[in-house]
């Protein structure tokens, strides 16, 4: 039986949208916390501005190429359903992938013009940082929805946009409290618990559009067994929430202990809240559109991918987890020099 299941290929389809799915979470966690220290960087001057953005220095490159890998699978074993988003989503990748561009030129031109151009330069991270977030939540708004129109989609998209930035702000600010000492640390406790807040507000908008938009995920959560996971993962991410409000206001220790802890509480908020949005819409590859067997590519073609894959996953994998290593600790300004 399991012989003849996985010479099928049956399962094929799914072990793509898992692999997506998990491309696509690290990539908001990793590239999140990178572009919410970019948004971040317009509160400081001098020598703080300097140590934020060091503190990315060795990661931010390495970020982005989780989402290269969720969409690259996306395309090839998902064609239809990568045209449907790319078709709906026209406007705002554009505008993502123009951030993107900038952002890197940002960054580099910073270090290198003289000191009275740095300034625009600094405000061009900036902006760029912002947009990015801002056009990722839009985009995983409309998807959500099931790419809807209308006033009320829009506003749900947008709300999207609130809480997409204000995540990645949690991430960026717990990622400086993790990798700064002092005045700076404490400076990045306070935006972590505002950023926590704001993502609440954000998700309570989007939760009242929701209830007049779309009853798809309404529906389940009051059927069983939905019922037991899908209030497990707020209920979880609400517990969170709260951990992560009082460990802030005690912080920072003697000898810098639990650093790392709101950096941690806020990956797990992710977690829970990406498998609750994902289980939301199962078995569908395009929310109430496209079922993801329904929208995959040939088996064969599958199988060759899968292989792809297999020696691609890995190496990101360790070069990810190679690079923290060798850049652990606190951080240490960056030059070209």
């Amino acid at each position: 039986m399991i012989e003849q299941f996985i010479e099928s290929g049956d399962w094929l389809p799914f072990a793509f949208a898992f692999l997506i799915g998990v491309s696509m979470l690290l990539y908001a966690i990793l590239d999140g916390y990178d572009l919410g220290v970019g948004i971040l960087s317009l509160q400081v001057k001098g020598e703080d501005k300097e140590k934020m953005i060091s503190s990315i220095g060795p990661f931010w490159d390495a970020n982005e190429t989780w989402l290269v890998m969720g969409v690259g699978l996306l395309l090839v074993a998902f064609p239809t359903a990568h045209g449907v988003v790319l078709t709906n989503l026209y406007i705002p990748v554009t505008v993502m992938i123009l951030s993107l561009v900038f952002r890197g030129v940002s960054y580099d031109f910073r270090k290198k013009v003289a000191p009275e151009k740095k300034g625009k330069w600094n405000t061009s991270f900036f902006v760029s940082s912002l947009l990015v977030a801002l056009t990722q939540g839009y985009m995983v708004g409309r998807f959500v929805i099931g790419f809807k129109t209308g006033l009320l989609s829009e506003f749900f998209s947008m709300s999207f946009g609130f809480i997409v930035t204000a995540g990645y702000v949690l991430m960026g600010s717990t990622w400086l409290i993790l990798k700064c000492e002092g005045e700076l640390q404490k400076r990045a406790l306070v935006w972590a618990r505002i950023a926590l807040w704001f993502m609440v507000l954000g998700a309570i908008m989007s939760s009242l559009a929701a209830v007049f938009l779309d009853t798809r995920i309404y529906d389940r959560m009051f059927s069983f067994p939905e019922l037991t996971l899908l209030i497990i993962m707020p209920v979880m991410s609400m517990i969170l929430t709260v951990l992560m409000h009082i460990i802030c206001r005690v912080l920072p220790l003697e000898n810098d202990k639990l650093s790392w802890l709101p950096f941690v509480i806020s990956m797990f908020i992710f977690v829970f809240g990406g498998i609750g949005l994902v289980y939301s819409f199962y078995p569908y590859i395009i929310p109430g559109h496209l079922k993801i067997t329904d929208a995959a590519a040939s088996r064969e073609s599958l199988w060759i991918i899968l292989v792809g894959t297999l020696v691609v996953f890995p190496f990101l994998m360790g070069y990810t987890a190679l690079a923290y290593r060798i850049f652990k600790g606190k951080v240490k300004l960056l030059t070209y020099d």
